[in-house]
């Protein structure tokens, strides 16, 4: 009987044990919310108070849809500040307690300022692994000659940084900060904000991440052709591992048509120069097109992009390298002589070929005599006989 006794009491702690972990807790308290650098929003609070010894805290925080269950009284999350960011937060018993406490809500303060004054097209470009290319529009209700001023963070540095060399390009406004590969991770986030130097626009914010790289162009190194083929090199762009670009090859000929060969991967073994020896040589790419023509100008030029097994695939091509040629353009003058003697050519054959035919045409059917037209000349010839007889005669 003891024993039973002894059973039972064990099962009724545990069933309440059970019900008070699943109890409805109190809310977080002490919510609070901070903003550092640019874009790092930090949001804290304190475990509820009043809570069962047995329940074991956790705490269910909804940024959006973006749902995250820690044991942490804090959630840091890096955000572009363009618009209200809220953040829910729930106090529960177990990881996935039917029963949590009800929510309590922080958000961020909006930026100040008119929205259509905001720069717009905000965007970021990693150019070559060492320098960041921001670019933007001013926004409708920017004042006329607005002064822009670009700032930027991300986790190595101690604060933000003001970007110094602005440029134009075309409609668009921009500023270019170094940014090394070797500084940063290929996760790292860069946080940008553009505001005017006034304070009289709206701030606006980017976050980008460094998983896409634009390259530089690549160089062309040599064109050749060896028996009926045409071999183009060319060095890749510095900063990037040997397998992590792919290339696009453009050969234009003078008929003209276009080739086109893309993710050339191919490594050169073409004879070396004094400046291909080791310690002097970068990484050189071959493509070769057969079936060439040496007397044909060929117009060759090459670009790259990040390859899909190092970064992610955003189609960020390089701009086109600079053209080289090969072969022979044909000689103008000649087309143009020829184009024009082939009318006169025509022109004359055909002269010749109806002088032909007529000439031809007389021998085979001679003009048959008109007999009216004889006899008109026999009686004219008698006349003209008579009449001389009659001016011949002597006067009476």
């Amino acid at each position: 009987m003891e024993g039973l006794a002894i059973l039972c009491l064990l099962l009724a702690a545990a069933a309440l044990t059970e019900i008070s972990a699943e109890a409805h807790p109190p809310p977080v308290t002490n919510f609070s919310i901070s903003v550092k650098n640019l874009c790092t929003i930090y949001w804290q609070w304190s475990p509820p108070e009043g809570v069962n010894a047995t329940c074991k805290l956790w705490y269910d925080s909804h940024l959006g849809e973006d749902e995250v269950i820690s044991l942490k009284t804090f959630r840091v999350e890096e955000v572009a500040l363009n618009e209200r960011i809220c953040l829910q937060v729930r106090s529960q018993c177990s990881v996935s307690s039917t029963n949590p406490s009800d929510a309590v809500e922080m958000c961020t303060v909006p930026p100040e300022g008119d929205p259509e004054s905001a720069v717009t097209r905000l965007q970021c470009i990693w150019y070559n692994l060492c320098q960041m290319n921001c670019t933007w529009l001013p926004g409708k209700k920017a004042p006329p000659g607005t002064n822009y001023a670009l700032y930027y963070w991300y986790s190595p540095l101690e604060k933000s940084l003001q970007c110094a060399n602005y440029y134009t390009e075309g409609e668009l406004i921009g500023c270019s900060f170094d940014l090394l590969k070797g500084k940063v991770s290929g996760s790292e986030k860069i946080q940008i904000m553009v505001t005017d130097t006034a304070g009289t626009i709206r701030p606006s914010y980017n976050i980008t991440f460094l998983n896409s790289v634009k390259p530089e162009h690549p160089v062309i190194t040599a064109l050749s052709f060896q028996n009926d083929s045409l071999y183009v090199e060319w060095e890749s762009p510095e900063n990037f591992e040997s397998n992590c670009l792919v290339y696009q090859v453009e050969i234009t000929d003078s008929k003209p048509e276009l080739y086109k060969a893309e993710e050339s991967k191919n490594k050169c073994h073409i004879s070396q120069t004094p400046q291909d020896l080791p310690g002097n040589s970068k990484d050189k790419n071959c493509f070769v097109i057969s079936d060439v023509d040496r007397d044909t100008l060929y117009t060759v030029r090459v670009r790259a992009k990040a390859s899909k097994y190092c970064f992610e695939d955003k189609n960020l091509w390089s701009a086109w390298s600079p053209e080289k040629s090969i072969g022979q353009k044909p000689d103008p003058t000649f087309y143009t002589i020829t184009l024009l003697s082939i009318p006169v050519a025509i022109s004359i054959s055909t002269l010749l070929l109806l002088l032909y035919l007529k000439r031809l045409k007389i021998i085979i059917f001679p003009p048959i005599p008109d007999p009216g037209k004889i006899f008109k000349e026999m009686f004219s010839d008698q006349n003209d006989d008579t009449l001389v007889s009659i001016n011949e005669s002597p006067p009476c």
